[in-house]
């Protein structure tokens, strides 16, 4: 079995199902970025948990995220331009988004189909 049982109940699905509750759509979204619960998973893309790396620093957290799909980078730009704004992001470009003191910029490796998208969250310095 995948989840953990307590007392008869499976916990496997339990925060895809709070996701759901309290964020509809969240799991259209495929979830969240493991640096941040705050940045979605566009679907299509699969998140490279190796990649992942979070520090925190005075001046605020610094952290990097990868994910690969069979998608397109006009795709990724349309997703995002779309659902970021709706969690509170303000588009500062095609691919850069500010929120409270934080700055997120993603950008592209490889070609469209087989592509892989490097998220960065770092402290806006403004």
């Amino acid at each position: 079995m995948d989840g953990v049982v307590i007392g008869g109940l499976a916990l496997a699905g339990i925060r895809a199902s709070l996701s759901d509750a309290l964020i509809p759509g969240a799991r259209a979204a495929a979830g969240f970025l493991s640096i941040s619960e705050d940045v979605p998973l566009m679907p299509g893309l699969a998140e490279n948990a190796d990649a992942a790396a979070v520090f925190d620093k005075p001046s605020g957290r610094i952290a990097n995220a990868e994910a690969k799909g069979a998608v397109t980078a006009a795709a990724v730009r349309q997703f995002y331009s779309t659902t970021l704004p709706q969690l509170g992001w303000q588009a500062l470009g095609a691919e850069q988004y500010r929120r409270e003191r934080e700055r997120l910029r993603f950008s592209f490796a490889g070609r469209d189909g087989a592509l892989t998208v490097r998220f960065e969250l770092l402290p806006d310095q403004q």
